[in-house]
């Protein structure tokens, strides 16, 4: 979907047709879940601090967030998706694989086909990247945006991967970028130049999973059920604080959060780790993890402080607490109560 949260915002308020918009909070301690394209000119984007988005676009208009609404639209887009296959794997409320092979008519046609049921059903557009596997299909649905799709055939994708610059590749982030720029790589041709064992030396499985994806190559399949891996709540303080038993409070109202999502739909789940997350004012963040087989408080509190040592001294802007769950299947359930 183009610019979900905000699409849905100016199409349910038509005053702002054509004006820069943002979902999320204007005050110093908001952040943005996402902009339109008009604000994203002026280099708005996700994640930043919505006074960061405020400085850079003066005009930009923030709206807040209304996740019921944007889940019941994701619903209707959902519909549409199973009008046409059962081999759906959603990524978000806002963007889905779907494998439609078994289709006579090309999946050029269907991609188009499917955006046009989207914008009947929510007056939303949609883009698309049609590919032989997901790796390129992904990178494919930005290159015509918005309300468009473009197509990498078989016999193209040597050509389409040719100057692509690695950090389209999904897994790519900055750090890595960072660390094969210092490698003289900046596309996939200067990276295909480095060998399988010399990618695998310098990062281990993940670098023979580079070997493969800098020449396209993807063998995931469409999962049409994906476990839930984590279950994890966090908050933004209304103030940054260096008081360690301040966090402490907000840890246990986290941590009893989990507690109540993990006694719903993740009942027969087990817990197999806690995991604490500190942003601190700077921006840069931290987390703490620890296996573990319940919710103890006495865990979470001495990850809590693992994670506040690395601060040194600085002060916390946000504070999160997880679990990570077993698989289903392997381990039997555990108890889940608050100790």
């Amino acid at each position: 979907m183009d610019c979900f949260y905000a699409a849905i915002e100016v199409r349910d308020h038509p005053e702002l047709e054509g004006k820069p918009v943002a979902v999320g909070g204007e005050s110093r301690r908001g952040v943005l879940t996402t902009a339109n394209y008009e604000a994203r000119k002026f280099g708005c984007r996700s994640a930043m601090p919505g006074w960061k988005a405020r400085e850079l676009c003066p005009d930009l208009i923030f709206m807040p967030v209304r996740f019921d609404v944007y889940r019941a639209e994701s619903a209707k887009v959902r519909a549409v998706f199973q009008q046409f296959t059962e081999k759906i794997e959603p990524l978000s409320l806002d963007e889905a694989y779907l494998d439609v092979s078994h289709w006579k008519s090309s999946a050029s046609s269907v991609a188009w086909e499917i955006r046009e049921r989207i914008y009947e059903a929510t007056e939303l557009t949609a883009s698309a990247g049609i590919a032989p596997n997901k790796l390129i299909a992904k990178i494919a649905s930005d290159w015509n945006k918005p309300n468009g799709q473009y197509e990498v055939s078989e016999d193209a994708v040597a050509d389409f991967m040719y100057d692509l610059p690695v950090g389209k590749l999904f897994g790519v982030g900055k750090k890595m970028q960072e660390k094969l720029a210092a490698m003289g790589v900046t596309t996939c041709t200067e990276l295909q130049q480095k060998t399988k064992l010399e990618l695998a030396e310098r990062f281990g499985k993940w670098g023979a999973e580079l070997y493969d994806r800098c020449r396209g190559v993807d063998d995931r399949e469409v999962k049409v059920s994906r476990v839930r891996k984590t279950v994890s709540k966090e908050t933004t303080l209304r103030e940054n604080t260096e008081s360690l038993p301040m966090l402490l409070d907000e840890l246990t109202r986290l941590r009893e959060s989990v507690a109540r999502a993990l006694e719903g739909k993740h009942r027969e789940r087990a817990v197999k780790g806690l995991v604490v997350k500190l942003k601190f004012a700077d921006f840069t963040q931290t987390t703490a993890e620890q296996a573990n087989g319940g919710l103890s408080a006495e865990v979470f509190q001495s990850l809590l402080e693992e994670a506040w040592s690395r601060g040194e001294g600085k002060a916390v802007r946000l504070i999160g607490a997880g679990v990570r769950l077993a698989d289903p299947v392997e381990t039997p359930q555990m108890d889940l109560e608050l100790e």
